[in-house]
């Protein structure tokens, strides 16, 4: 038998698995959105009471509208006069800038989880997964010598 075909057969002999861990990727990527609109909006403005009151030598009168009353009196030769305004709420439009902020997150996960066998491995098995390194250093030592010593590299005899 050939030493190449001895070391061919001894390294298929041989052949060993690694178990490799898996990484897991975790990529987390967020969008914001930023809206920003404007808003009609109604707001209440309140007017102060207020009085006044102002005497002279005229004739009577009354003014009134929505916001305030006048009322004159003429009493011996003089014109009293008051000016009452009205407690009135009224409306005024405002125009409102609204800001939404929306956030989206994306996030890519790859979940590891264990995954049981069929069957375990048997004793031989589970012994070249261990010790395959040394095995193999081994091995290789023993081809080398084996092929040194059939080829007479080894002990040379004299002529």
């Amino acid at each position: 038998m050939k030493p190449s075909t001895i070391l061919l057969f001894t390294l298929c002999l041989s052949a060993c698995g690694v178990a490799r861990p898996v990484l897991e990727s975790d990529s987390t990527k967020v969008e914001v959105k930023v809206v920003e609109k404007i808003v009609k909006d109604t707001a209440w403005v309140e007017l102060p009471v207020i009085v006044e009151k102002v005497a002279t030598l005229d004739t009577a009168s009354v003014l009134e509208n929505k916001y305030a009353k006048s009322e004159a009196v003429v009493s011996g030769g003089v014109l009293h006069h008051s000016l009452q305004t009205k407690p009135v709420r009224e409306p005024v439009e405002v125009q409102i800038k609204e800001t939404v902020r929306d956030s989206i997150v994306y996030r890519d996960r790859i979940q590891t989880r264990t995954v049981e066998v069929e069957k375990k491995l048997t004793w031989w098995q589970s012994l070249k997964l261990k010790a395959g390194g040394v095995f193999l250093i081994l091995i290789v030592i023993a081809i080398l010598y084996l092929f040194l010593k059939f080829t007479n590299l080894l002990n040379p005899k004299l002529l």
